[in-house]
């Protein structure tokens, strides 16, 4: 689950691009699902995405468990509660501020990601193009007065998701996103 942490996002994405090509098995019965190649779409977007921004969504879930006590979910347990409902009824509740921290915090990382974008779904304009390479192709181009804006949106959006992140969790702070 850490390894996205550590691994170039390149290195995931040329992975993910090879896994994804339509002579694969997964390409292949995508290809028969939707008609087109997973390989530089919307969709391979959203699953490289999901997989590189999966430690950031996993490390506040896991703090929250590990906060719940044993004991109230072996009572509930006692008294006829399946796994299902013991989730449900005690652990959502009592993580709920994880699950929107984990939600946020895997969608605010995934929002700058470079490497892996561009390597599963390269840069076409109005289909994968994403604000990260937008930012890019500015640059590349020279055009500073739109490179300023687009890098001072997503910097005004990680402040902003970052605030919000503190202040739902005020006391959790210093290193935990972790919900009591």
């Amino acid at each position: 689950m850490a390894l996205p942490l550590v691994l170039p996002p390149t290195v995931l994405g040329f992975y993910l691009l090879i896994f994804f090509a339509p002579d694969t098995a997964l390409g292949q019965l995508w290809l028969t699902l939707t008609g087109s190649p997973l390989s530089f779409s919307f969709s391979a977007l959203v699953i490289g995405s999901v997989i590189y921004s999966i430690p950031f969504v996993v490390q506040p879930l896991q703090s929250a468990f590990q906060q719940i006590p044993v004991g109230i979910l072996e009572s509930a347990s006692s008294l006829g509660a399946t796994p299902l409902d013991r989730f449900v009824s005690i652990v959502m509740p009592m993580c709920k501020r994880s699950f929107i921290t984990a939600g946020c915090l895997g969608f605010a990382h995934t929002v700058g990601e470079f490497g892996v974008v561009l390597m599963i779904g390269g840069n076409i304009p109005g289909e994968t193009q994403v604000l990260s390479i937008a930012l890019f192709d500015s640059v590349e181009r020279l055009n500073f007065a739109e490179a300023h804006a687009v890098a001072g949106g997503l910097l005004m959006f990680s402040l902003v998701v970052l605030i919000s992140l503190y202040r739902l969790n005020p006391a959790n702070t210093n290193s935990s996103w972790v919900s009591r």
